[in-house]
């Protein structure tokens, strides 16, 4: 999705650059942000809430993009098997997941159609961000249902649409064009491809207030993702920093996220 996004940005000219402002580390923050929403938790080894990673697992991701959830699974101990449409992306994977303690990793570039994936391979499948991209949601699901294990855990994530409609006018066009978002889904649409695919959903949950609105930002800043420094976002990126800090930021976080979430979860079961 990254590379996408700089594709698309490459080209636009910057606005004229607002006074600087402090210097803020983006990277961390959306980190620590992603923690307090429930992903990477080190002390129950859960990759998301909900979702835990032992080494005696077997874990699929298929969209993996540059391996980072991965690389928290790949230090759990468990084996990891990586798919992506993007072979600099696989590239990457493999860099990232060659310094963990991973049993073993495998590596696959591919459309998902089908997946070189033997049946019932995996106890975890994990695919973030990916289904709204796809030609046919419903043959990519049964792809990833095939491949995992009865009782396999599924953790699988879409844009949310309060943030999706936002964007719209905002973003440049081509962000709501194949090859990127091609489908906005709703949470009762999501619930019931995942329902319909034969999964059953143990959780739906939402986040990401934080990115949402650094999303608008960044497109009206109109520079390139790779190195997005610009005052709008730096000072957005600040606020967000101060809230987290106040004695009540995490329960703002939390509200927020309700009301404007840049991604939506189902951790489903395969019966």
């Amino acid at each position: 999705m990254l590379s996408l996004l700089k594709k698309l940005t490459a080209s636009t000219p910057a606005q004229p650059a607002a006074p600087a402002v402090e210097e803020v580390d983006t990277f961390q923050l959306g980190l620590r942000d992603a923690m307090l929403s429930g992903w990477f938790n080190h002390d129950t080894g859960e990759l998301y809430t909900g979702f835990p990673i032992g080494p005696e697992d077997t874990l699929v991701d298929v969209g993996c993009g540059d391996g980072g959830n991965m690389q928290f699974c790949g230090m759990r101990g468990a084996r990891i098997i990586v798919a992506d449409i993007d072979a600099a992306k696989i590239e990457a994977a493999r860099q990232r997941l060659g310094e963990t303690s991973a049993r073993s990793v495998e590596y696959h570039v591919t459309d998902g159609n089908p997946l070189p994936i033997a049946d019932g391979t995996a106890t975890r499948v994990v695919s973030t961000e990916v289904l709204e991209h796809v030609d046919d949601p419903a043959q990519f699901l049964a792809e990833l249902v095939r491949i995992g294990q009865p009782g396999a855990l599924y953790l699988l994530s879409v844009p949310h649409p309060s943030s999706e409609e936002v964007q719209k006018g905002i973003a440049l066009p081509a962000y709501f064009e194949k090859p990127n978002h091609i489908r906005i889904i709703s949470e009762e649409q999501f619930k019931a491809m995942v329902s319909e695919a034969g999964l059953e959903i143990v959780s739906h949950s939402q986040y990401g207030f934080y990115r949402s609105l650094w999303m608008l930002l960044f497109w009206e800043a109109k520079v390139d993702l790779s190195s997005p420094d610009h005052p709008l976002l730096n000072q957005w990126t600040k606020t967000w920093e101060a809230v987290l800090n106040s004695p009540r930021g995490t329960q703002i976080k939390h509200a927020l996220d309700a009301v404007m979430a840049k991604s939506q979860v189902i951790i489903a079961r395969k019966p």
